[in-house]
């Protein structure tokens, strides 16, 4: 089995401390940062920007993945970019063309990534495998913090990873939403290598070190 990658979603941190958050998660041994963007169009929710980001990019030396659930997220590539993003993650279903906006941000000097809703046929990203070696499954809705882990999400997984090999693809596959000790082996088994965690990795305890730790024993 593949190394696994713990990514820390800080939709579940105390933004009240946030840059303490995010170095005691570098600490604690997470791979990855993830930054979620929300604008309350593509997504009911409003989130954070670029001023965050520059004070989180100033914190860490992790690589920062940041999730674009904006409408037409191309508009935003280069002044992610230029705030420290090293991951650009946009929703498929968010694109008017999915291929001009991951290339607008390998342009703008950052991987380019795609995600997409749960009730997205995987079958409607097979061609995007082409264009990008990363993916992110959604195991919520996407919108909200600390919703439940939805078992659905294994078997698109697995045939995402299917889809991916039959073409020769070595494409990571991410996976968000509800991940804790007690599913993520199941979505590792399933073909995930990140996994991304908000409130199993800031779980309420203020120890972050025990929490990534118990996630990567759980992971098998």
């Amino acid at each position: 089995m593949n190394s696994i990658r713990i990514s820390a979603s800080l939709l579940s941190a105390d933004f009240g401390r946030l840059v303490e958050e995010v170095q005691e998660a570098e600490n604690a041994g997470c791979d990855e940062i993830h930054f979620d963007v929300m604008d309350g169009r593509f997504v009911p929710n409003i989130t954070v920007g670029v001023p965050v980001l520059n004070a989180v990019r100033s914190a860490t030396s992790l690589p920062i993945d940041v999730h674009m659930m904006v409408a037409e997220p191309m508009r935003f590539s280069e002044a992610f970019a230029g705030a420290g993003a090293d991951i650009y993650t946009v929703h498929v279903e968010a694109c008017s063309d999915v291929a001009r906006t991951v290339d607008a941000a390998r342009q703008a000097g950052m991987r380019p990534a795609v995600s997409f809703k749960p009730a997205t046929p995987v079958e409607d990203v097979a061609d995007l495998l082409l264009l990008v070696d990363r993916t992110l499954v959604m195991s919520v809705e996407p919108g909200f913090g600390g919703q439940p882990f939805m078992p659905e999400a294994l078997p698109r997984i697995r045939t995402l990873r299917a889809m991916a090999d039959d073409m020769g693809r070595k494409v990571e596959i991410a996976v968000d939403g509800g991940i804790k000790a007690n599913n993520i082996a199941a979505a590792v088994r399933a073909g995930a290598r990140t996994l991304i965690s908000g409130s199993g990795v800031f779980d309420g305890t203020g120890n972050v070190r025990v929490a990534v730790k118990a996630l990567r024993a759980a992971a098998g």
